[in-house]
């Protein structure tokens, strides 16, 4: 298939895309590159990718309305795998336009090109930040998700609503996965447990939110690309048990499906940060701060619709995951 990848020089995208010119599919991979976190690693990912038979990229930002326009009218795409977005919900406290930029005004280019570019398939980029202030666990995609408590949150809800208007209006199948606290490997540097590897391997002091009490579904990059590709490969339908008179929100009428994607076995941040310290083979110096604002006590996954749909669910250990992501940083950084 010729697949247009959003944000492939993103963690996410970058191992998506390279699974995908694997299998011989062929890719254009688009990126804005920006300075979000360093843009060298972007690069590097990026290297990764180009020479490789059947892929190609173009440095274009999804808000450039235009530029997706000529993008889209230039190429056929058989199906789009959206990763591109603004990530973070710490940043989106003092950064609101960033996210109304690149996940709304991006979003919706990259619908209208599906639209009219004849896309038989999206799969998009949710969050498991959605569940918001739900403390109903695990997580479901039976549950509401009106009280987000973040804008980031909220961007990735809004990305759903507005997937569901164009499958509703125009038949274009889309799926959209969230995605629950994804690492490994290649990851980027402004998640958690990049920087505890880092500050842990230099002797320096690492700061734990919430005393440590945070329980996170902690997923590994090669089970978030399975699950991504297989959902590509399943294209979205109308659910046959959907109620207009009792709406389930993981059903629809519509081609428009939303599943879970996580390891489906919470992980306080404290054991996160003994698996950590076990593969540097070095204790942390820890200091423990408050909750920050627009972080979510617990995620934790349930699963089972995913698993229904495609017959798959992530599985990989905490430990042997975190002891591939430490492998890979001492290489990469030379530490």
């Amino acid at each position: 298939m010729r697949v247009l990848v959003t944000g492939a020089a993103g963690f996410i995208g970058f191992h998506v895309a390279k699974r995908l010119l694997d299998r011989g599919d062929e890719v254009v991979g688009i990126d804005n590159l920006n300075g979000y976190y360093d843009p060298a690693l972007k690069r590097a990912r990026l290297a990764q990718l180009e020479g490789r038979d059947g892929f190609s990229f173009i440095q274009r930002d999804v808000a450039d309305r235009e530029g997706m326009e000529r993008l889209f009218g230039d190429n056929r795409f058989e199906r789009v795998v959206h990763l591109a977005a603004q990530a973070g919900v710490r940043y989106s406290l003092d950064n609101p336009h960033a996210y109304v930029d690149s996940n709304i005004v991006g979003f919706v280019n990259v619908l209208e090109g599906c639209r009219h570019g004849g896309v038989q398939h999206l799969v998009y980029a949710s969050s498991s930040s959605v569940y918001g202030a739900n403390e109903s666990v695990p997580f479901s995609v039976g549950d509401t998700v009106d009280h987000p408590i973040s804008l980031y949150a909220a961007s990735k809800k809004a990305n759903e609503l507005m997937a569901h208007a164009y499958s509703h209006l125009f038949a274009l199948p889309t799926t959209g996965l969230r995605f629950f606290t994804v690492y490994g490997p290649w990851g980027r540097p402004d998640m958690a447990y990049y920087k505890f590897t880092r500050d842990i391997l230099a002797g320096q002091p690492i700061e734990i939110f919430n005393n440590g009490q945070h329980l996170r579904d902690f997923t590994y990059i090669d089970d978030i690309v399975e699950g991504v590709v297989r959902t590509l490969d399943h294209t979205a339908t109308a659910s046959d048990s959907w109620d207009a008179k009792s709406p389930d929100p993981g059903s629809s009428a519509a081609p428009y499906r939303i599943y879970n994607i996580g390891n489906n076995q919470p992980v306080s941040l404290l054991d996160f940060v003994a698996s950590i310290e076990k593969a540097v083979g070095r204790k942390a110096e820890k200091i423990m701060l408050p909750r920050q604002a627009g972080d979510m006590e617990t995620t934790y996954a349930n699963i089972d619709s995913l698993q229904q749909a495609i017959g798959f669910r992530p599985d990989t250990p905490i430990d042997q995951g975190m002891a591939r992501f430490v492998e890979w940083f001492r290489s990469f950084y030379n530490a």
